[in-house]
């Protein structure tokens, strides 16, 4: 059951990055073809929210999987130390 739901999440983590990758070709074309200013930042706008729906995708599988086995495993202070990097991280 967890290792379905983790291929199925990597695969709609795959699809998204891919949809980012051709975003971020178009954002390199419309520098190119000096397209207007405003347009470009409303791309790189889409681009920085898909890459945050990403990490919010991740972090909490994390959270609800690898941090949880760290807690049962008695591992607590590594998993606390995680949970304190991954949100120094998202406040950046």
């Amino acid at each position: 059951m967890y290792v379905d739901y983790m291929n199925t999440l990597n695969q709609k983590l795959i699809r998204r990055l891919k949809i980012i990758e051709g975003q971020v070709r178009g954002l390199q074309e419309m520098v190119i073809n000096k397209k207007y200013c405003i347009d470009i930042i409303t791309q790189t706008s889409a681009v920085k929210q898909a890459l945050s729906s990403i990490e919010d995708a991740i972090m909490e599988t994390h959270l609800s999987t690898c941090v949880v086995h760290q807690i049962k495993k008695g591992q607590e202070k590594k998993a606390i130390g995680e949970i304190v990097k991954v949100y120094r991280l998202k406040r950046k």
